[in-house]
């Protein structure tokens, strides 16, 4: 039996966003669960069904990139993957700051775009060769040598109350989050941090001075 790639497609362009659909549906792997012209639409679906992937305009009303940041705090399991003609530096660094796994150009071919979406959803990086220096000029820069400079101020927060001891339902009820919410800031702190438990993240926070 074929395992499903489930995924949903943003675009604000009809036209362009019925040709990308079309176009992947040729594939027996890959189902098509939803689509949106633009970010507010995008999250909500994802949140929704939870697809393997998201494919995302970068300039959609509402932002592209703005919802991959929602989409990467609600729903981390989903990968995403910015589609646009964008070939800007800055765009590029602040969709993969933001979670997304992949930024594809759209004159990319029908058949390179499957191949795409398929690597990323098995769990690889993709970034468009044109562009993929800057990327790796910014990944060789020095990393903070404060370990929680990257957290934003609710995962610090999180993070506080996690080095105190308390479980996941506890944190929501003191900060009025619902207990999936706080997992979501639970997989984005851990990856962030590059550790692999909440045990690990509390430890690093005390020796960082983190209290609450």
């Amino acid at each position: 039996m074929v395992e499903l790639i489930r995924i949903v497609v943003a675009d604000d362009h009809p036209l362009f966003r019925e040709g990308v659909i079309t176009s992947l549906r040729t594939a027996k792997d890959i189902e098509i669960v939803g689509q949106a012209a633009d970010a507010d639409g995008a999250v909500r679906i994802v949140r929704e069904h939870v697809p393997e992937v998201a494919l995302l305009d970068v300039t959609m009303p509402g932002g592209g990139l703005e919802a991959a940041r929602k989409i990467a705090t609600a729903c981390p399991a989903t990968r995403i993957v910015m589609l646009t003609v964008s070939e800007d530096e800055d765009d590029l660094l602040t969709a993969m700051k933001a979670g997304a796994s992949g930024y594809v150009l759209k004159g990319v071919a029908s058949h390179e775009l499957l191949s795409i979406v398929r690597a990323v959803a098995g769990g690889e990086v993709y970034v468009a060769p044109s562009l993929a220096f800057a990327l790796l000029r910014e990944m060789s820069k020095p990393r903070p040598a404060d370990p929680l400079a990257e957290l934003s101020q609710r995962e610090r927060q999180v993070l506080e109350l996690v080095a105190t001891g308390l479980s996941n339902q506890a944190i929501g009820q003191r900060l009025g989050l619902a207990e999936k919410t706080v997992k979501h800031y639970m997989t984005n702190i851990l990856t962030k941090l590059q550790v692999r438990s909440r045990v690990e993240a509390a430890l690093l926070a005390h020796r960082a001075g983190l209290t609450a």
